[in-house]
């Protein structure tokens, strides 16, 4: 009898780990959180970071400062205002954590301190600019600081109903507004006499400083070009850590150079730049170079590597730089031993590595994610990972996922495509599934097997998802990359059908229940394809898309993409009217189409997607327009995310389901 009632409880067990789960749902958006900006404790026993969590009832995300031992087993949550707080930093010397927060009745950021050991925090800076970045001095005397708006000119000194008075290229920008002439520069404050001092001046955009071992200097990044709204050419320059110092440049590529990193020992600095030349930059990928401290001696160390290099950082001895590779669906760990010149692969794989830096212990600290577990942080050592923080095991420990499968397609003119499949959670052989194809944005940017909370909710409500790595994509090389260069709504169109094609040949996707939806460039090619065929897709949503393209020269914010790879209306009107057939051929499109977009959005500003709701719904076409008060390109507020999804469910539900599919159920 005993063994029944142990063999009972244990099916009983088993049953509810396996059946207590359930399906995500677009409320699981408001459990999600954020983990970000890890600092390692000088002597490399502790990692402080933030976490962002969703405060439901003032409908908004907070952050609070945590801390992890380095071997995993102490978690400490040092901070638990209303208010918030960001960027935790060290104390040279380990015995302070610094912050950013605009606590109590402050009406900007400020860098508080806190003793490490405990106690209340106490504010250090009362700066009236506002504070963009700081970074310690290495002798934890002073602090660098990045502040924009600090000596306001008097004529920009107005009262916020006054007219606004613009003068430049590159006059609005998503979330910032309109740009009137305000730069941020660097400063040093003393935390001996409280005293700020100015390192740079003038009207220059600076910012991504950097400390040389010993203190004495700073290398930072800054365009210093005549007219610096018309190119993206970014310099490294170098300045001594001193009030009324000179300022030297370091490189002078005509593309443009980030992310510069000292060397342990301030001899070498290694940094990033574009593989190529020109005033527009975004098809180029990202190379890691490497130069003497006074700027000499530069050379390219990955020009054998056509795939983007980021987040580097040195080993502790400066015999090896690590960085993070982005290619085909993968972000992965790699690493450069600079005396014989050997690459490896450190850690590769179904995972998406985002951030890296050196421990002090000769090991890596990063952060990661997988297909079911959003971003955390990890010990990398000995060529394995160790998971340090767990902030997401609330959330993932009640869900069932989506595992994705990688699969590829040709296009019509033989391109070989790279794609993501999700199946329903529980279905290993998807057949005859109403089928979702998500497109990502960017163009420059792709799919990968990390966590994907959109794909995850569709595939959740009984679809199948498909994730197309179009050309245009990374992670495939420059000549994938750029091959829609001024070409808009071609190529990406021909691979996101050459995907169509092959999962309704393989059985997966029931070609009568076919739909599209993407955010950003997601959205205009989800317009690309519905004007390019009326037919395939039975329901379709396009979210901060665009299709009169023509309409907006002047009032998004890539003037510089539109110069430089379209040209000027006035001489190239053929070319913005060719690129612009999704609105002027809008009479052939059927697809019953959900439009949204945010109201103050500069990116894809809601023009685009109010002309092609307008265009649709005057034809008869089943339509909407979903616009998110105050939101810009991204939907920030959190009830407004669970209110997206929700309305993605309602509107493919309406249109896939409508033919008595059996997959699809209420989850919300």
């Amino acid at each position: 009898m005993k063994i029944r009632y142990i063999l009972l409880l244990f099916y009983v067990v088993t049953w509810l780990q396996v059946f207590g789960q359930r399906p995500i749902r677009p409320s699981d958006f408001l459990s999600v959180k954020s983990v970000s900006e890890p600092s390692v404790s000088p002597e490399g026993k502790w990692v402080a970071y933030s976490v962002s969590i969703v405060d439901s009832v003032k409908d908004k995300r907070r952050s609070d400062l945590w801390m992890t031992s380095w071997d995993g087993k102490e978690h400490v949550q040092l901070t638990h205002t209303p208010d918030g707080e960001d960027s935790p930093k060290f104390s040279p010397d380990g015995k302070y954590i610094s912050f950013v927060s605009a606590r109590g009745d402050l009406d900007r950021d400020q860098i508080w301190l806190m003793d490490r050991r405990g106690g209340e925090a106490k504010k250090l800076t009362g700066i009236k600019g506002d504070i963009i970045s700081y970074d310690w001095a290495p002798d934890g005397k002073k602090i660098l600081l990045v502040i924009k708006n600090l000596e306001r000119p008097d004529s920009l000194k107005e009262k916020s109903e006054n007219p606004i008075v613009i003068n430049r290229i590159h006059f609005k920008q998503d979330r910032e507004g309109y740009r009137i002439p305000l730069y941020r520069n660097l400063y040093l404050y003393s935390l001996e006499s409280g005293k700020l001092d100015t390192l740079t001046t003038g009207n220059f955009d600076n910012h991504s400083p950097v400390w040389s071992p010993d203190g004495a200097k700073i290398v930072f990044v800054s365009n210093r070009t005549a007219d610096p709204d018309r190119n993206d050419n970014d310099d490294l320059w170098l300045i001594e850590a001193r009030k009324g110092a000179s300022v030297q440049r370091l490189t002078s590529w005509a593309g443009y150079d980030h992310r510069a990193r000292w060397s342990p020992d301030g001899k070498k600095i290694a940094y990033q730049r574009s593989s190529g030349t020109g005033n527009f930059q975004m098809y180029e990928h990202t190379q890691l170079c490497l130069m003497d401290a006074d700027g000499s001696n530069q050379k390219i160390l990955t020009s054998s590597l056509d795939r983007d290099v980021h987040q580097h950082t040195w080993s502790k001895d400066g015999k090896k730089i690590f960085y993070i590779v982005t290619d085909d669906r993968q972000e992965y760990l790699g690493s450069l031993d600079l005396e014989s010149n050997q690459f490896s692969r450190l850690k590769d794989g179904e995972i998406e590595f985002s951030l890296l830096e050196s421990h002090p212990g000769g090991g890596l600290l990063a952060m990661a994610s997988f297909y079911n577990l959003p971003d955390e942080l990890y010990a990398f050592e000995s060529g394995e990972l160790r998971r340090l923080t767990h902030h997401q095991d609330e959330f993932t420990k009640r869900i069932t996922f989506s595992k994705p499968k990688g699969f590829t397609s040709k296009s019509k003119d033989g391109t070989l495509v790279s794609n993501i499949l999700y199946l329903p959670p529980g279905v290993t052989e998807g057949k005859n599934l109403p089928t979702i194809f998500f497109i990502h944005g960017g163009p420059v940017g792709q799919d990968t097997y990390g966590f994907d909370m959109s794909r995850q909710l569709l595939a959740a409500k009984g679809y199948a998802v498909v994730a197309v790595n179009y050309r245009g994509s990374n992670g495939r090389g420059d000549a994938y990359t750029k091959a829609i260069w001024s070409d808009w709504g071609n190529k990406e169109v021909m691979d996101i059908f050459g995907a169509v094609d092959q999962v309704v040949k393989d059985g997966i996707a029931d070609p009568n229940r076919l739909g599209i939806g993407g955010w950003s460039y997601g959205g205009i090619l989800t317009n690309y394809c519905i004007a390019s065929d009326p037919l395939r897709f039975k329901a379709a949503a396009s979210g901060a898309g665009s299709a009169m393209q023509l309409s907006l020269f002047g009032v998004d914010q890539y003037i510089t993409q539109f110069e430089n790879e379209i040209g000027l209306p006035w001489k190239s009107l053929d070319k913005y009217l060719k690129l612009s057939y999704p609105f002027l051929k809008a009479d052939r499109i059927k697809t019953p189409t959900l439009f949204m977009t945010g109201e103050k959005d500069f990116n894809v500003p809601a023009i685009g997607s109010e002309q092609m709701y307008q265009a649709l719904r005057i034809q008869g076409i089943p339509t909407e327009l979903i616009v998110y008060p105050n939101m810009y390109h991204s939907i920030s507020l959190p009830s407004y995310q669970v209110d997206r999804f929700t309305r993605y469910y309602d509107w493919f539900g309406k249109y896939l389901n409508e033919l008595g599919s059996t997959q699809i159920k209420t989850n919300r």
